[in-house]
């Protein structure tokens, strides 16, 4: 892969206090600056990979839903409120 030059403006006081603190982890301004692009972009990739996957989950619920595949409220609360009282006994065991 070939490189290119990336030009941008930046207050001196800013390039300097960052070419100090690269200097200080035995580093360049352009090697911190390639690294933050990485994980800029890496994180960009993971974010919408993440949306992604959300979406496809809220529609597999919405399919679900729309299909009838419901579960009680009444249920639900049944399932929740046994599960708190075991937490509760778990905790009052460990005091």
């Amino acid at each position: 892969m070939g490189e290119s030059t990336f030009t941008f403006r930046v207050d001196e006081a800013l390039k300097s206090a960052f070419a100090d603190a690269a200097r200080a982890d035995d580093r360049t301004g352009a090697q911190l600056i390639r690294d933050f692009m990485r994980d800029y972009v890496a994180g960009q990739h993971d974010a919408v990979a993440h949306d992604a996957w959300f979406r496809r989950q809220v529609q597999v619920g919405l399919d679900s839903a729309n299909a009838g595949r419901l579960i009680p409220d009444a249920e639900v609360e049944e399932t929740f409120a046994a599960r708190r009282a075991a937490t509760r006994r778990r905790l009052a065991a460990s005091e």
